[in-house]
Parts: structure tokens; C-alpha cells; sequence
């Protein structure tokens, strides 16, 4: 029918197998009635604009010392109230110490650490920072090392360019896919000397994180 447009020939499958078959070819290509146009509002992802900005720090510097001096006096005043760390440790006993060292795990620290650096922009879905920082990950688990990455095409490196957010779930709406996708982080690595820029597509790489069985 030529009524739809799709954005590679794997979703002209999914469209086809999903009901497409039914109806197309019912109508004439040159046919602008509504109904000639197939539905897919059981497939296609909802239109969305971007907007890029830059990312404030969490807390200004001015604002960080102000708060250290003010943690520091506040440790200070314990101190003299409870005694020194070690007397107040002194009084528990072996086990208790065990139990407190194994509260929280270093899994739980890496996610917690996700969790508050996500709750500055709440609603972010992509994080940008090509050759920067490196990616912020959800779980110390399925982290890619240098030979997990492979070369671009070109020979040279890839490198960390940007990753997507588990936000843009919420926007997907994909529970109304059936078989709903799910990610903790994807991190997209790109040429290092930005081979063929403007000039052509290029297949980068994409490493897929999910979060990991103790993060809740």
C-alpha cells in the first residue's frame, strides 16, 4: 500500500506479523482516504522534542565547604558528647560490627550512587560526555573492559560518547508492546577520530547494562 514508513526492514516485520498483512493492499496507493492510513498505534513510540542542557552540580562549591564546616562541627560535638570513635566502638560486640560492615554492600552503593546523581533532572533520558567522564553505571556488574569495545571500522578506538537513560521508558510507553524491553543504562561508544562525521551513517556500538538482582 506504501502508506507507512518504517525505519528498518526488522520493524517492517514486527508491523506486517502485528496486522499490517490484513490491510495492506486493500486500498490504492493514490487512495488520501483516512481509512486507507494502517494503524500503529500498537507499535510506533510517541513523538517527543529533546532539549539539551547542561548539567548543574548538585550542590555550588560556596555551598559544599559551608556544609563541610558545618558536618565537621557537628562530627566535633559528637565526639565530645559520645567520646572518641573508638571507645563507642568498644562497647559492641563482634557480631553487631559484622552485621553493620555487611549492611550495605557495594552493589547497594553503586546503585544508590545512580539513584541520587539521577534525582538532580529526574526527567533526563540521555547523558552526554564524549571522552569525558565516564559512564554512570547502575550496578558493578556486566561492565564492558577495553577489549569488550571494538574498533570502529576504520581501526581506531571507541570511545564513551553518551548514554540513555531507563527514564525514556516512561516515555516509550513499551508495556503496550506485549513483550515490554527493559534496561538499567545503554552506553553508546563511538569513533575516536570521528571517522566519516557528516558525511555517512557509521554502526557504532552499544554495550546494554541491566540492573543488577540486589538493586531495589
Amino acid at each position: 500500500c506504501r502508506r507507512a514508513a518504517y525505519c528498518g526492514p526488522e520493524h517492517q516485520a514486527l508491523d506486517w506479523r502485528r496486522g499490517h498483512r490484513r490491510s495492506c493492499g486493500q486500498h490504492a496507493a493514490g487512495d488520501d482516504s483516512a481509512d486507507a492510513i494502517p494503524e500503529h498505534n500498537e507499535f510506533l513510540f510517541p513523538e517527543y522534542e529533546i532539549l539539551i542542557e547542561p548539567e548543574e552540580p548538585e550542590f555550588p562549591a560556596d555551598s559544599i565547604d559551608d556544609e563541610q564546616g558545618a558536618e565537621d562541627k557537628s562530627k566535633d560535638a559528637k565526639e565530645q558528647e559520645l567520646g572518641a570513635p573508638d571507645e563507642a566502638f568498644q562497647s559492641l560486640d563482634e557480631e553487631t560490627l559484622e552485621a553493620m560492615a555487611k549492611h550495605e554492600t557495594e552493589e547497594e552503593k553503586i546503585f544508590q550512587m545512580f539513584k541520587k546523581q539521577i534525582a538532580v533532572e529526574p526527567e533526563q533520558i540521555i547523558r552526554y560526555c564524549r571522552g569525558g567522564e565516564s559512564p554512570l553505571w547502575v550496578s558493578g556488574e556486566n561492565r564492558p573492559e577495553e577489549k569488550d569495545i571494538p574498533n570502529c571500522v576504520c581501526g581506531a578506538k571507541r570511545i564513551f560518547e553518551f548514554q540513555i537513560m531507563p527514564q525514556l521508558l516512561n516515555h516509550l510507553e513499551v508495556d503496550s508492546l506485549g513483550e515490554s524491553i527493559d534496561w538499567g543504562t545503554l552506553v553508546v561508544y563511538t569513533c575516536a577520530d570521528s571517522c566519516g562525521a557528516g558525511k555517512e551513517y557509521l554502526e557504532e556500538f552499544i554495550w546494554k547494562q541491566d540492573y543488577s538482582m540486589g538493586c531495589t
